[in-house]
């Protein structure tokens, strides 16, 4: 047995790129199978928090024909935050990271974006954004979680064409798409779940944020709760990573999302450009509707919609998209 090496996808601006993964021990459990159904499926996806990560591992970069060393954290996490190499070039651009084990080099490839010069970033929720995932029903969450395969877990309507057209957003080559994050309060964990529904989908390629990953049974059953300061952070970070886009922050009201927006349009009152927030319940919640006309006041253009229809009208109305 030797140990894995997971990497996650990249990120890089004019003079600096981030790129971050997680080591675990040696282990004979086998990837999350997305094919498995029912009780198999429940088995796999329990797994994923059964991990065991791997304190002070050695990982190294390779950048700009140099090695670059560092040490994974106490949960196994890495991060490199280094200068980077100017003539990378845009888009999306493979990196490579290694671990030692014994005389055996492990080498894993992942690719981070250095977004073509534009306009416009795009940063989304995943859940009850586009994932359909209950949210406000804790059982009926955890059901489909468990016994629903990627493959059968459901996205809303015209989300996909609503994110392609915000993608192309101001550009008139659709290979130079606008950067996409997707920020989550769901953990590292569902990492490669939440990449093979995206993928499944359609969805624009992005960078995901996700929370510090789970490592016991009894952290599953609160995977996606807890506090939100993780996604109010993460969100800060990239504004302030890429100060000069213009940003479309895309949510729903089954928890903090509009709260959050309307603190980080407070902040960045000259960034963000327009906010979605899907109505998950029957009735539009009041104190989110006072949230959004807060962020209206400060000229930001907001959409609290119940079909993703209406959020393509609105940004339509507004110009954002064709």
């Amino acid at each position: 047995m030797k140990p894995i090496l997971k990497l996650y996808r990249g990120y890089a601006n004019e003079q600096e790129l981030i790129v971050m993964g997680h080591v675990f021990e040696p282990t004979k459990t086998r990837d999350y199978d997305f094919q498995k159904k029912s009780f198999k499926n429940a088995a796999a996806v329990i797994s994923l928090f059964q991990v065991k990560t791997q304190a002070n591992a050695n990982v190294y970069l390779k950048h700009n024909n140099t090695t670059i060393h560092t040490k994974t954290l106490i949960d196994g996490y890495f991060k490199f935050c280094i200068p980077l190499d100017q003539n990378v070039g845009y888009g999306w651009i493979d990196y490579q990271v290694s671990i030692i084990y014994g005389n055996e080099t492990i080498v894993t490839k992942e690719s981070y974006i250095r977004p073509h010069k534009g306009d416009i970033g795009i940063i989304s929720d995943i859940d009850d954004t586009f994932l359909i995932s209950y949210t406000l029903n804790p059982l009926k969450k955890l059901y489909h979680l468990l016994f629903r395969n990627v493959n059968t877990r459901k996205i809303y309507d015209d989300v996909v064409p609503h994110y392609q057209a915000l993608g192309l957003a101001g550009r008139n080559n659709k290979e130079e798409q606008n950067a996409f994050f997707y920020v989550s309060s769901s953990e590292w964990n569902l990492y490669r779940f939440i990449v093979k529904f995206t993928e499944i989908h359609k969805l624009p390629k992005a960078v995901l944020l996700l929370k510090d990953i789970k490592s016991s049974l009894s952290d599953f059953f609160w995977t996606g709760r807890g506090g939100h300061n993780h996604k109010f952070e993460k969100i800060k970070h990239i504004l302030e990573f890429y100060p000069n886009l213009k940003y479309v922050l895309m949510g729903d009201d089954s928890q903090h999302d509009p709260f959050l927006y309307e603190a980080i349009s407070k902040i960045f009152p000259l960034t963000v450009k327009a906010v979605y927030i899907r109505q998950t319940g029957k009735r539009k919640k009041e104190k989110v509707t006072i949230a959004l006309k807060n962020m209206e006041s400060l000229n930001v253009a907001v959409c609290y919609f119940t079909d993703s229809s209406e959020a393509i009208a609105h940004s339509k109305k507004i110009g954002l998209i064709l």
